[in-house]
């Protein structure tokens, strides 16, 4: 495998957009090191002449408020009678198979356990994800393009059965 430099910018974006403290990610003998932290002791390089380059640095993210269909705003609940579909992963989330192509699915639709609902892509790998769960969408929580976290909402659906997922 060969590790581009595109790929170690998509890695340090990821990073910078996550809320993780520390990344450490070896490939055929690179080793790189991403961390929030000031103290953490740095990564010894091979190349004398080279110097590892300075952490990224970011602000604590706040959580992403849920919001329930009637605009009140509980923090981190799932509305009431609603089932989450969630991110299996990290990533970009994307609501269509490919740039200009028809979201896979829509608010008011109807899901089976087994549709695809979107894609989550990190560093050129796309995750298809599938529902998990019978029922009607009636929200989608996240923008196309918008970076997620593992767990995070993605959608929400008036559930009639099945397993989130």
């Amino acid at each position: 495998m060969t590790v581009e430099h595109k790929d170690i910018e998509a890695l340090i974006r990821l990073f910078e957009k996550s809320d993780w403290d520390e990344l450490r990610l070896e490939i055929d003998g690179l080793q790189l090191v991403l961390s929030n932290d000031p103290e953490a002791p740095s990564v010894r390089v091979s190349d004398p002449d080279a110097r590892p380059a300075p952490a990224p640095r970011k602000e604590p993210k706040q959580p992403r408020a849920a919001a329930k269909p009637d605009g009140s705003g509980a923090a981190n609940a799932v509305p009431d009678g609603l089932v989450t579909i969630t991110a299996p992963n990290l990533g970009t989330f994307y609501r269509a198979p490919k740039p200009g192509a028809p979201p896979y699915i829509e608010v008011g639709q109807t899901v089976e356990e087994g549709t695809d609902v979107c894609l989550i892509e990190v560093m050129k790998l796309f995750t298809s994800v599938k529902a998990g769960v019978c029922g009607k969408v009636v929200e989608i929580c996240v923008e196309d393009g918008e970076m997620v976290e593992f767990g995070a909402a993605l959608f929400y659906v008036e559930g009639t059965g099945g397993a989130a997922g």
